[in-house]
């Protein structure tokens, strides 16, 4: 038997300080590594060692096996824990681990290699008895197969998978998936097998020791996905009962003995709206989702990896499940505008009501397992994951509930987040009914997105605002600070600030008179008081608080009616120089993966022209309309900047 006193973590953000958490509690010295851009971040500073490594991008720093396993050595630990993501499915990192003497922490290689091509994996499954869906091979897809969807044969995480409705989708899916395939696992295979819509995602959580004991530790439900990436999980599902949990524990223990697997792992099944369920995947590693498995159990999973690398014996399974758990994975990214992710300096980062941090709450409450705190600086090299929001409670309506509440109370200021799609689809009625498969959040977006255009909410923030920022000046002026701004002895025309919220401008024009305030289109508004950061306003006879910030020309206005982030603007704003129709720019920073035109290509609205990629995720550049390709201003491995000119179209002429 060997122990462990000192632990590698191979990863970063949450996974990394949720490691150090059980580390601590066990009495393991912990060693971090970090690249350039993370020599600031919160699981640098807790570790009581850190190693460099050079660099930003993951391919040079927490994709570098050698430089991993050598921070290792140098740093005198005995042990690695690869987290999730990275190098976590890496069969060959794992043997570089163990040839430098070190325990891993995790399955055997060849345990890994079983599962690390799907379609391999699909063979062995079927193999133990487990329904598995059919492989189809791309070029035998007919018409009868449709829909089908798409997917990379040697990696998972949503990257290189596809729906495809028709035939003539089928060859640029397939074309673009294997690209994205190539980038990400540098394998460009990939095969077929029905799309089932309506299907949830389910899943088992596996726990193996070394003397051949398995545990399966119940179902996750994981079917709300953005780009066939989890956004809320839970546990137990709100489709499985007792006799088909059974069933799946039984199939997931099968995969798991198959394999001879060892530590924590997690099989991935189709559920069909008929209760049918076929095998995915195995993923040889933790699961960002652990903690909803965590909270039911009252078990420590990273604590239990330990001691199975360890050679501790597991005993009896403890029962399943204590109450319900949701997950909500809080993204800095905005889901309107295509998921696109959001980089920059979190000015503030506080959520209300949680009673533990990376552990099981003691009682019904929260807990928060975050990357980040205030002030931290979100780069566009790594994963848009700020934290995860968990609720454990007695059901699943009272979790629901309560995840809800925090999240809409959050103070989350500097980026642009998921945070309010989160909210509304906890609180949907569908998702609040159990009827979450993998398709709710394209089914409801009309419902789960911010409407279109500033609402009662954003108008009566943008008041709270400027009302905010005339109580600073007033402060700041010294001797006017007893009188309102805004007061004149005689009549006056009102004061006026204007504000961008998302596309859409607000003006504010208010004055304060003998009879208090008075507000152009707020007749329903009485002021109550009012500070730089906080203002009370009757709404009616409903009085409410905002909490007002202010980063610059940027405020953000907390209230229980939401939040709000609005942008001041200059009362003669300069006029910015028109771009020539037909340039495309970068939205976002990010660096360019495919070029998919050049100079003298004619072009249809919608053609693909160029990917960038940002925080793990890719975002396809399209013709807005026909013409030819004048010039291609990037190249792949580019970065670039938002606003730069990609590709100019010259824009064909439509005939009147």
């Amino acid at each position: 038997m060997t122990v462990i006193s000192r632990l590698l973590v191979a990863n970063r953000g949450e996974i990394a300080r949720r490691i150090f958490r059980s580390c601590r509690d066990a009495g393991i010295s912990t060693v971090a590594v970090f690249s350039d851009a993370d020599a600031d971040a919160l699981h640098v500073t807790e570790a009581d060692l850190a190693v460099a490594l050079p660099g930003n991008a993951p391919a040079d720093t927490y994709l570098r096996a050698d430089l991993l396993v050598a921070a290792a050595v140098e740093a005198g630990a005995d042990a690695v824990h690869p987290g999730y993501g990275f190098l976590s499915e890496n069969a060959s990192f794992a043997r570089a681990v163990r040839g430098a003497g070190l325990s891993w922490v995790g399955p055997l290689p060849e345990a890994i290699e079983a599962m690390g091509s799907k379609t391999a994996a699909k063979k062995l499954t079927a193999d133990a008895g487990v329904p598995v869906l059919p492989e189809l091979d791309p070029a035998d897809v007919t018409g009868a197969d449709l829909p089908v969807l798409v997917k990379a044969a040697g990696g998972g995480g949503g990257r290189g998978m596809r729906i495809v409705d028709t035939l003539d989708a089928l060859p640029p899916a397939l074309e673009s998936a294997r690209a994205e395939a190539e980038s990400a696992f540098g394998d460009p295979s990939v095969f077929c097998e029905p799309y089932l819509p309506g299907s949830r995602h389910v899943e088992v959580q596996v726990l193996a020791d070394q003397h051949g004991t398995v545990w399966t530790l119940g179902e996750r439900e994981c079917s709300l996905q953005r780009r066939y990436q989890k956004v809320i999980e839970e546990a137990p599902s709100p489709a499985v009962d007792a006799a088909l949990r059974a069933e799946l524990c039984r199939a997931a223990a099968a995969v798991a003995s198959a394999i001879g697997y060892v530590g924590a792992g997690t099989v991935e099944f189709l559920l069909d709206g008929a209760g049918r369920f076929f095998f995915l995947e195995m993923n040889t590693r933790l699961q960002v989702e652990h903690p909803v498995t965590e909270c039911v159990t009252g078990l420590d999973l990273v604590d239990l990896q330990l001691r199975v690398a360890d050679g501790v014996a597991l005993g009896e399974p403890p029962a399943f499940p204590d109450g319900h758990a949701i997950e909500a994975r809080l993204y800095a990214e905005d889901p309107a505008a295509d998921w696109r992710p959001s980089s920059g300096l979190l000015h503030a980062f506080d959520v209300p009501g949680v009673v533990a941090e990376f552990a099981n709450p003691t009682r019904p409450g929260l807990r928060l397992d975050a990357a980040v705190g205030d002030g931290a600086q979100v780069t566009i090299h790594y994963d848009p994951l700020l934290a995860k929001l968990i609720a454990w409670a007695p059901d699943r309506d009272d979790a629901a509930r309560r995840l809800a509440d925090a999240l809409a109370r959050a103070r989350i200021h500097g980026l642009v987040t998921n945070r309010d799609l989160l909210v509304r689809t906890l609180r949907h009625p569908e998702f609040l009914a159990g009827q979450t498969t993998t398709g709710f959040l394209r089914q409801h977006r009309s419902d789960l997105l911010s409407p279109s255009g500033p609402g009662e909410l954003e108008r009566v923030s943008a008041l709270a605002a400027a009302l905010a920022g005339a109580a600073a000046n007033r402060a700041r002026a010294g001797v006017l600070a007893e009188l309102p701004s805004g007061w004149r002895n005689l009549p006056s025309g009102p004061q006026r600030t204007s504000y961008r919220v998302g596309e859409e401008q607000i003006e504010v024009a208010y004055r304060h008179t003998r009879d208090g305030l008075t507000a152009d289109g707020y007749d329903h508004v009485t002021l109550v008081g009012a500070d730089p950061d906080r203002v009370v306003l009757d709404l009616g006879r409903v009085r409410h608080t905002f909490a007002v910030a202010s980063y610059g020309d940027t405020i953000e206005v907390d209230s229980v009616l939401g939040a709000v982030t609005l942008r001041r603007l200059p009362r003669f704003a300069p006029a910015d120089p028109p771009l020539a129709r037909g340039s495309l720019v970068a939205s976002m920073p990010g660096t360019v993966t495919r070029v998919a035109a050049a100079p003298g290509d004619a072009v249809e609205a919608g053609t693909p022209l160029l990917v960038l990629e940002a925080m793990k995720m890719e975002h396809q550049l399209t013709a807005p309309e026909s013409g030819v390709v004048r010039a291609v201003h990037a190249a792949p491995g580019q970065q670039v900047e938002p606003g730069a000119v990609l590709v100019t179209l010259e824009v064909a002429e439509v005939s009147p």
